[in-house]
């Protein structure tokens, strides 16, 4: 009995938070998989156009087969959406490169890095802000 009434308190409380009708509670409460499912929520409380079970599941399987969304690299995991243009691979493999897009992607990769949080190694900003300026040039574009 307990667990009937905790299914049917899930499913109330989805119906109310999501605005949406029984069938999709019940569908979504039943997705196998429970980081999809949270998409789903995502999905369900954030877009106006999508007010469906069926909806949600859709939009997902488009986001998933966008070629952007696609894996470019099985070394690093970077997709065609993060692909770097200023470096010869492209993705979070080649560390040397100092693109913005490794400064952006690659963070989650180099956690052993100390300086990682650096934006520029020469006068050290972004080290106490992520808003942090460079300043190293401003005496030169002053003199110009």
């Amino acid at each position: 009995m307990p667990k009937h009434h905790a299914r049917k308190k899930a499913l109330a409380d989805l119906k109310e938070e999501l605005g949406i009708k029984h069938a999709c509670a019940i569908a979504l409460l039943g997705h196998p998989d429970p980081d999809e499912r949270e998409t789903l929520v995502e999905y369900l409380e954030t877009y106006v156009d999508i007010n469906t079970y069926k909806e949600a599941v859709a939009y997902l399987q488009q986001e998933r087969n966008a070629p952007r969304n696609q894996v470019m690299c099985k070394r690093c995991g970077w997709t065609y959406g993060m692909i770097c243009p200023e470096c010869a691979e492209g993705c979070g493999c080649s560390y040397g490169c100092t693109g913005w897009r490794h400064g952006e992607y690659a963070y989650e990769l180099d956690y052993d890095d100390p300086d990682r949080d650096i934006y520029c190694r020469e006068c050290g900003a972004g080290s106490s802000s992520p808003y942090d300026e460079c300043t190293c040039y401003e005496d030169e574009d002053e003199a110009a």
